[in-house]
């Protein structure tokens, strides 16, 4: 979860999903999007990979990245239990030692 987080941080990785959200992109309709170096780029796709927040496919010459929406629902889903806004966080309480 810490990755998710981390990916999560930064405002370029957070709009390459929103695009991503649309639908699947390869990795030059993404750069087309953005005025980033190509290796700026690969870092954020290899940040937002290793958290599991898109997953990629090689097609012929194209690398294909898909949003990944599961770990952007068990992200969610983590931060309203720490909230206590699910029924989740109050079935489930765990005692926690000081």
């Amino acid at each position: 979860m810490k990755d998710t987080f981390s990916a999560l941080s930064d405002p370029t990785r957070r709009a390459i999903l929103r695009l991503l959200r649309r639908g699947s992109r390869t990795a030059g309709e993404i750069a087309d999007e953005f005025e980033l170096s190509k290796p700026t780029l690969s870092h954020h796709f290899r940040v937002l990979e290793a958290a599991g927040l898109v997953r990629s496919e090689k097609r012929g010459t194209s690398v294909v990245f898909t949003l990944q929406t599961n770990v952007l629902e068990d992200a969610a889903a983590e931060l309203l239990e720490l909230a206590g806004k699910t029924p989740a966080a109050s079935s489930h309480k765990k005692k926690v030692r000081s």
